[in-house]
């Protein structure tokens, strides 16, 4: 699955956005420039996962949500990444994925 560094650059924005945080303010606290922020932004930049990661914290999404648009404690996680799984396989494939999977959803698993 290639990245949509435009689509991630929206995400970031909006997430900077939602926490009332101007370019400035948000690139002073990683250290980065304004204007590199903001080639990240409209996605002609990307950023590394180091930066990623300080940047998460500071706007408190996931990594997961940045980079595919899920979070991992959304009801909808890995909706996507599984239905093009599950359309890549042939239909022998497509039956034990889905067996196993079945399996795993009806075990009473236990953190311990």
């Amino acid at each position: 699955m290639a990245l949509d560094y435009t689509v991630i650059g929206q995400r970031i924005k909006q997430a900077r956005l939602a926490k009332n945080l101007t370019q400035e303010d948000l690139a002073e606290k990683i250290d980065i420039s304004v204007a590199f922020l903001s080639r990240v932004e409209r996605g002609n930049s990307h950023i590394n996962l180091k930066r990623l990661n300080q940047l998460c914290g500071l706007l408190d999404v996931t990594e997961g949500y940045v980079l595919n648009g899920a979070a991992s404690n959304s009801k909808n996680y890995l909706n996507k990444e599984f239905t093009d799984l599950i359309k890549s396989c042939s239909a022998e494939k497509q039956k034990l994925i889905y067996n196993v999977a079945k399996a795993i959803a009806e075990t009473d698993i236990e953190s311990e």
